[in-house]
């Protein structure tokens, strides 16, 4: 049977790599975590002291990043010019820049071309912003992931009080707003809703319940592909 590029977008927090992850696994498909190139590419402005509103230096710094991913302990992991930076870039000092970052149209297209690049052979799963509106928008499936913010934010906490960060809830909570408000106001490939994405409000499902409604949602688009002849 044809493979297929599955799009899952969503808000921060929302589960969308936990999702991805499985789902890639579940199918045979390879997953790609665009929201970690981001946020290597974001780790790498940081080391580098690179102020990132002087579009000249982005631009030069970007043809010096090459982020690739790895599957190490069946856990796949971010790779900045081959070192893992896989549980830096989960920290807060970059989650807080990660937004402002991605609003950059230079560092959306660099990070655009190789997302479309990695799906040329299709048969992934791909998680981000705008993977079903803007890199792959004629997706054979998409999803929009949503959930309440209260439940969002104490997800992030739990996440990161197991990994040692000491960071309170409500601070996670402001964090995630901020970050909603510039992935879906910036003027380069908002964060929104595809027309075609099926909407799926995670807030009361259990991860298992949650892969079994997107596993539904593959067989759909895979027979309704087969049935129009690809």
């Amino acid at each position: 049977m044809e493979k297929i590029i599955i799009a899952i977008d969503g808000y921060s927090s929302c589960g969308k790599s936990t999702l991805a992850k499985a789902l890639a696994k579940k199918i045979g498909y390879a997953y790609v975590d665009t929201g970690a190139m981001y946020r290597a590419v974001t780790l790498y402005f940081i080391q580098k002291d690179i102020d990132y509103t002087q579009l000249d230096l982005v631009e030069k710094a970007l043809s010096n990043i090459q982020i690739h991913f790895e599957n190490i302990q069946e856990k796949n992991t971010t790779f900045l010019n081959g070192k893992n930076v896989e549980e830096e870039i989960r920290k807060m000092y970059v989650s807080e820049q990660v937004s402002p970052v991605a609003t950059i149209s230079k560092v959306r297209r660099a990070m655009v071309r190789q997302q479309q690049a990695m799906g040329q052979k299709k048969g992934i799963v791909m998680d981000g912003r705008d993977i079903g509106t803007v890199v792959f928008p004629n997706a054979k499936l998409k999803i929009f992931l949503t959930a309440h913010p209260d439940i969002r934010a104490q997800r992030r906490f739990l996440e990161l009080s197991a990994k040692g960060q000491e960071v309170s809830v409500e601070e996670i909570k402001v964090n995630l707003l901020e970050r909603d408000r510039i992935d879906s106001t910036r003027a380069d490939s908002p964060l929104k809703q595809a027309e075609d994405a099926v909407v799926i409000d995670n807030s009361h499902l259990t991860p298992i319940e949650q892969l079994t409604l997107a596993e539904q949602l593959v067989k759909q688009a895979l027979l309704k592909l087969e049935a129009v002849g690809g």
